[in-house]
């Protein structure tokens, strides 16, 4: 029950954090949703650093990676943990999986949201 909290303080600093970045509008002229793009950049770099430290300094504190890496990176951008699951694909050599696994989570998603939408106008 404790990691639960954990996990919901992270991911309240997480998402207050990625509202108020949101305000900062970038991509007015574009139309190019820019600040998204970085909050997602930051985001995987963000779990990719929380995850080397974890993994190179064993003694850290599990709550405190939970804090981290699913509540604070988790409530910032889920991307974040898309990029990680994909990266540890890499790594792990299953290449083929790795990018089926980014191209049905891109497209798929792509078409939930468009379901979803249609959906509602009906």
């Amino acid at each position: 029950m404790i990691n639960c909290l954990w996990v919901g303080l992270g991911g309240f600093v997480g998402s207050v954090l990625r509202y108020l970045l949101g305000l900062i509008h970038l991509s007015e002229k574009t139309q190019f949703p820019l600040m998204t793009m970085l909050i997602n950049i930051a985001g995987a770099l963000a779990i990719g650093i929380i995850v080397g430290l974890a993994e190179k300094f064993s003694g850290l504190s599990p709550q405190i990676v939970l804090f981290l890496k699913v509540g604070l990176c988790g409530g910032f951008t889920t991307f974040s943990t898309f990029a990680l699951e994909s990266s540890q694909l890499f790594s792990a050599g299953k290449t083929t999986l790795g990018f089926v696994y980014i191209v049905l989570s891109v497209v798929l998603c792509i078409l939930a949201v468009l379901l979803g939408k249609s959906l509602v106008k009906a």
